[in-house]
């Protein structure tokens, strides 16, 4: 198996050098990782090139910079890894175990992490642990859980959708339909920052509602309006 971590930024030059550190033993180890830009003004593509990462640029929008990478990629695996959030040890590992434990490694496998969600407030370990149940009740995965998906089904699914928002719920839909997800105990951890700026209670009220109203068929680029 060859691993291709994917990441999308947008001005994350602050959390970039931890992230790609991090990182370094997965690369030693043959992973590719692509870090594509989507207009960065922070100088993001500057630092993750001198980390050694791949670096490329794409239209605005994580489903589109996401869809870049995947097509740049040469693994066989694709991993999709927000900027705020970290892999478990041995990441590479769980997922080659996991996608032969089931004998589908040229298969239509994917998965997803657990999540830990890294902040002050007491309501975010609640939070993950909601976001896990759901994930391993519907088979529905978030970016924040480090999606990854053997390129033989990404391609086979289209690749993200090209919307704004919910483009990782729609692509675990259109996956769905080929096999349920693999669901790995070890936790990525994501920060909090966005539950923590905005709020946890509104931010919680807002990403239900969102959810709620895309699921009844909201098209995706209303939802964008009211999530910005």
């Amino acid at each position: 198996m060859q691993l291709s971590i994917v990441i999308p930024v947008l001005n994350e030059a602050k959390v970039l050098p931890c992230l790609l550190d991090h990182l370094a033993p997965l690369r030693a180890c043959g992973a590719e990782v692509i870090v594509v830009d989507g207009g960065s003004e922070d100088g993001s593509q500057q630092v993750a090139s001198r980390a050694g990462a791949q670096v490329m640029s794409a239209g605005r929008g994580r489903a589109r910079q996401m869809n870049a990478g995947a097509s740049a990629a040469h693994g066989n695996v694709l991993l999709f890894l927000h900027a705020d959030t970290t892999l478990p040890l041995l990441a590479g590992q769980a997922i080659e175990a996991a996608i032969r434990r089931g004998g589908r490694a040229d298969e239509c496998a994917w998965g997803h992490f657990e999540v830990r969600i890294e902040g002050r407030s007491f309501m975010l370990p609640v939070v993950a642990r909601l976001m896990n149940w759901r994930s391993r009740l519907t088979g529905i995965a978030t970016g924040d859980q480090a999606m990854f998906v053997t390129r033989r089904a990404f391609e086979a699914a289209g690749g993200f959708p090209d919307q704004p928002l919910m483009e990782d719920i729609e692509l675990s839909k259109r996956l769905l339909v080929m096999s349920r997800p693999i669901c790995l105990a070890e936790r990525v951890v994501t920060s909090g920052r966005r539950w923590e700026t905005h709020g946890v209670w509104k931010t919680i009220w807002l990403m239900w509602r969102l959810r709620w109203s895309y699921w009844r068929g909201v098209p995706a680029v209303e939802l964008a309006k009211l999530y910005r």
